[in-house]
């Protein structure tokens, strides 16, 4: 392992957020509700002060810069079993600058997050510049740009950063929870290790399995391979139940084990 590897986390949290699908329901605007890489990778490029998108057909330089990185995802306490609640907005642009006719009303109605929150884990290089840069300013709670959870009117914070002393990748010798999201790659309902103290009623904690199609890249192409600019997805899992050790997920990914009991997925 490279000596000037670091892997860290923080706590990644607005009042508010819109992480916006790029498909509309019956004129409602849609969010994703677990954050997903490409969105984490612009608001790191905020607080290392990467520019952002410039014009059509080009990927903004926080994208080219940074989406190397390996990084996991987990949603914060305040969500129930993976979701955040979620409200319903509208407003009006009179501008009319947003529609066909001069001096037109547009009516826009929009789904956000209330209160969402993500622990984000980070695998960083410091021998790398920009990766040195956002290792310092995380630590410093210092941004360059001001983060937003998706639209600028939902400015970001984050809280509790940690840095881990040791993280192993692990080798599914055992049966294992996994802490972050995760990528699915086949069935996995057959997988989960079923105990009886996983149906306490004592505990009240049942085992749940939340699933979400989410973006993974900005590099999504057609069928004759040319680049569109547009997200490429994955489906991902998030889940408190413990699997089978006989379940090696590491063909969707690097897994990491950073403590005694929790595993974290990097993509």
């Amino acid at each position: 392992m490279n000596t000037n590897q670091r892997l860290i986390s923080f706590d990644l949290k607005a009042e508010m957020g819109f992480l916006k699908k790029p498909d509309i329901n019956d004129g409602i605007y849609l969010t994703y509700n677990m954050l997903h890489k490409p969105a984490l990778l612009g608001i790191l490029g905020a607080i290392a002060g990467m520019k952002g998108y410039k014009e059509n057909g080009v990927l903004p330089e926080y994208y080219e810069r940074l989406n190397h990185l390996k990084v996991g995802i987990q949603p914060g306490e305040e969500s129930d079993k993976g979701n955040f609640t979620k409200d319903i907005v509208s407003y009006n642009n009179s501008t009319g600058f947003a529609s066909n006719e001069e001096g037109g009303n547009l009516i826009v109605i929009e789904q956000i997050m209330i209160k969402p929150s993500y622990r984000c884990f980070l695998l960083l290089n410091l021998d790398n510049d920009d990766e040195k840069t956002l290792y310092d300013n995380i630590l410093s709670y210092k941004a360059e740009f001001l983060p937003y959870l998706g639209k600028n009117d939902f400015s970001a914070w984050w809280t509790d950063v940690r840095e881990y002393d040791s993280f192993d990748k692990f080798d599914f010798s055992h049966d294992y929870k996994i802490a972050s999201i995760f990528v699915k790659t086949e069935a996995i309902s057959g997988y989960v290790a079923r105990t009886m103290s996983m149906f306490s009623l004592e505990s009240k904690k049942f085992p749940f399995l939340y699933f979400e199609k989410l973006p993974i890249d900005l590099e999504g192409k057609d069928k004759n391979g040319k680049r569109l600019y547009q997200y490429s997805y994955a489906d991902f899992v998030y889940s408190n139940a413990s699997f089978k050790g006989e379940m090696n997920m590491s063909k969707a990914g690097e897994f990491y084990q950073i403590d005694e009991e929790r595993i974290i997925q990097l993509y």
